[in-house]
Order: structure tokens, then C-alpha cells, then sequence
């Protein structure tokens, strides 16, 4: 998936996360995480925004995220929307976003 835009999803709510998704020239995947469990989760918060670019098939983005304490399906869904929005995709294959967990 190609990022022509920047865009966001999600918010600063405990429990939540904001996650910023923008184009990358240099054709890498770059992850900024501030965190409020950055020592016991961050990680892991990484890796699992990183696998959801993987699926997306996403091969350059710059990915802010400021992340509240969020659960792994918020993770999940919050980069899923910001992804398809910097893309500019207005709809979801939702059976295979499923299958990635299954």
C-alpha cells in the first residue's frame, strides 16, 4: 500500500492510541513511540505496528505514535485506519484483517 498522505486515528484517551502515519522518502519504515508503558511494552508496541504495516503491505511510512496504554487491538485497528487513510482507501478487506490473528 502506497502512503500519499499524512493522516491520524485515534486519540490521547487512557487506554488509547494516536498513531500518525506519513509518506517516508527514504523508502524505510521509521516507528517514533512515546509511550506511558515505553519499559515494559515498547517493544512490543513496535513490533506489533510494524507487523500491521507488513499485512498492509506497506514499504515506506514515517509512523508516529503516542500510545496511552492501549490493549493490541486498538494498536491494531488504530495503524489498520491510519493506513488505509494515508492511502487514501475508503474501504476494508475486513475477512482477511480478521484471518492475521487467526
Amino acid at each position: 500500500m502506497d502512503i500519499k498522505q499524512i493522516a491520524v486515528a485515534g486519540s490521547l484517551e487512557s487506554s488509547d492510541l494516536m498513531i500518525t502515519v506519513s509518506p517516508n522518502d527514504e523508502q524505510t519504515i521509521t516507528i517514533i513511540l512515546d509511550s506511558s508503558v515505553e519499559k515494559q511494552f515498547g517493544n512490543h508496541i513496535r513490533k506489533l505496528i510494524k507487523q500491521t504495516l507488513m499485512h498492509l503491505e506497506v514499504k515506506a511510512a514515517k509512523v508516529e505514535a503516542i500510545d496511552k496504554g492501549a490493549l493490541d487491538c486498538t494498536i491494531q485497528a488504530r495503524t489498520i485506519a491510519a493506513v488505509h487513510r494515508a492511502a487514501g482507501i475508503d474501504r476494508y478487506n475486513w475477512k482477511e484483517i480478521d484471518s492475521w490473528n487467526a
